[in-house]
């Protein structure tokens, strides 16, 4: 199978992008096809709702998400990861959710897991960020939500690391 991960950190080996590297390296011991993008190092500008989009799903944007939705489009599963700001999801991962308009149809029959990370110590700070990942999903056909780690208490760089999250990202990746 497939496996895509959208990393949405701007903070390349942080907290949660770490965290989907384990969930990656748990993927791959069992065999599965992965790939990681990080947004942080792709050009991509937000939604001008134009919607140019609208005849023959191309958006009139010439930047790096085009190849981003033909990997999505492609992949049978996609893991969505992003620390928490100020309770919601980055302004990273929020834009790419909305530059997926041109071919957010054809994201279907998708399994998504999704890697979360918080300074807060407790789930329900991440509340605000799983209603934003629930409604993307929701507008895509037939998506299935399969899994979530939750990286808390982790605010600076490298809080994650020798947590039991570390485990619960590879276990989860081996799982699929």
């Amino acid at each position: 199978m497939k496996v895509l991960v959208i990393s949405g950190s701007p903070r390349i080996d942080g907290n949660s992008d770490v965290l989907c590297d384990q969930f990656i390296k748990g993927a791959k011991d069992i065999g599965h096809e992965t790939e990681k993008i990080n947004l942080s190092k792709k050009k991509l500008s937000p939604c001008f709702a134009c919607y140019a989009c609208r005849n023959g799903g191309v958006c009139i944007q010439k930047d790096d998400m085009t190849e981003i939705l033909e990997k999505l489009v492609s992949a049978d599963i996609i893991v969505l990861s992003t620390p928490v700001y100020f309770y919601s999801m980055d302004a990273q991962m929020k834009m790419f959710i909305d530059r997926c308009l041109p071919r957010y149809r054809e994201i279907k029959n998708k399994d998504f897991y999704f890697i979360i990370t918080v300074a807060d110590p407790q789930h329900e700070a991440t509340d605000e960020t799983m209603a934003g990942f629930r409604g993307y999903t929701r507008c895509l056909p037939e998506a299935k939500e399969k899994g979530i780690i939750y990286g808390t208490g982790a605010w600076e760089k490298g809080d994650i690391l020798g947590l039991p999250v570390m485990q619960e990202a590879y276990e989860m990746g081996k799982s699929i």
